[in-house]
């Protein structure tokens, strides 16, 4: 859904005594910033997500979360972000019960990156519930992710539950490698319940080649009497 990446580490001591765990960090590489989600805000402080406790006892396994987002200079380059494959490397300091210290620096860590082909849409903008055959809007970002220019156009085919309000078959115009648009569309739903945004249609008339797009997201369908109450 975006260009960030979670990283999950999980640390274990495989020896027989109670290791200190003296830090633990994620050296990101140089297209992406790095957050760690290892701490909670408790009283307006903050506190480590695994208690005031810093041991690890032996055979004791410890899970550590990293956020990371492409810095602003590449985030708005799709073509770079989507061949990254290094994300930056882990640092993990730690002494033992005798007061030796250990590091271990990993080499750099891969990731598998995103298969978005030649386009890539993603939603930007959509509300979590909406009135039952009431129209509602929705905001896409298109990102031309090839390495040539498009000249698209947008085709909106109806689902079941799922209705396009506008003229199918708009002409979006010429769309140059890395760059993105963005479109506002109306839709309404014709059925309750959790219902997934499907049937947008993107054609490249260079090439005569169509990209499908199907359960974009899912929306809340609910009766008008039911919001308003």
């Amino acid at each position: 859904q975006t260009d960030e990446v979670f990283l999950e580490a999980q640390i274990q001591n495989i020896t027989t005594s109670p290791m200190f765990m003296e830090k633990v960090s994620l050296e990101p590489s140089m297209m992406y910033n790095v957050a760690e989600l290892n701490t909670v805000d408790t009283a307006g402080e903050s506190e480590s997500t695994f208690g005031s406790r810093t041991y690890l006892q032996p055979m004791d396994t410890r899970q550590y979360l990293y956020c990371l987002k492409p810095k602003q200079e590449f985030a708005e380059k799709a073509g770079v972000i989507k061949g990254v494959t290094v994300i930056g490397k882990l640092d993990i300091v730690w002494k033992t019960n005798l007061g030796e210290r250990g590091r271990l620096q990993t080499s750099q860590l891969q990731r598998m990156a995103p298969g978005y082909g030649d386009v890539r849409l993603s939603l930007e903008t959509i509300p979590d519930t909406v009135n039952l055959e009431e129209p509602f809007d929705i905001t896409c970002k298109i990102t031309n992710c090839s390495e040539r220019t498009m000249d698209l156009v947008l085709e909106m085919c109806n689902t079941n539950s799922i209705h396009w309000c506008g003229v199918s078959g708009r002409q979006l115009g010429k769309l140059h490698p890395s760059s993105s648009l963005h479109l506002a569309l109306t839709l309404l739903s014709s059925v309750q319940g959790l219902q997934s945004v499907s049937g947008l249609r993107l054609t490249d008339t260079f090439l005569k080649r169509t990209y499908e797009y199907d359960d974009i997201a899912q929306v809340c369908v609910v009766s008008s009497e039911v919001k308003q109450s």
